[in-house]
């Protein structure tokens, strides 16, 4: 049987902005995690811009619907990237995140992308965010908040 050659993967790039929401409480510093129960997948808030729509539009909207808190950007933390298969392609998505502060809201009011959304130290952070790259954004939105403050 003669053998198939695939034909490759198109590769399409991606953007996407979103935010680590900071707050101090009893003297130390809690994020904001958006959670999905069916996969068990933990993540800071982030989503793709709106045509036209600047890239800081687009983290502080994306971050006021997931989460539910009026926000207000401190700081950009820098990006990440990763790829993933969609049918027929190869997506790379470059993600920039913003360092944010809340300024009024409730994560009891966020939207249906996530079925909870809640605030958690920096350490039980670390343990629930699904992937090691949300970490290191982590670790520079403290960087960022400690420079901030």
């Amino acid at each position: 049987m003669p053998i198939r050659a695939r034909r490759p993967a198109r590769v399409r790039n991606a953007v996407a902005a979103g935010g680590v929401v900071v707050r101090e409480r009893d003297g130390k510093r809690e994020v904001v995690l958006n959670g999905r129960h069916s996969d068990g997948t933990w993540v800071f808030p982030k989503g793709t811009p709106d045509r036209g729509e600047e890239i800081e539009d687009t983290a502080l909207r994306e971050v006021e619907e997931e989460t539910g808190l009026k926000v207000k950007i401190v700081a950009p933390i820098g990006t990440t990237d990763y790829w993933f298969a969609a049918p027929g392609e190869r997506v790379h998505k470059i993600v920039h995140f913003f360092l944010m502060k809340p300024t009024g809201g409730d994560v009891s009011a966020h939207d249906h992308e996530y079925d909870e959304v809640r605030w958690v130290s920096e350490d039980e952070a670390r343990r629930l965010l699904s992937f090691d790259t949300y970490r290191d954004i982590l670790d520079r939105a403290m960087v960022a908040a400690r420079e901030a403050a």
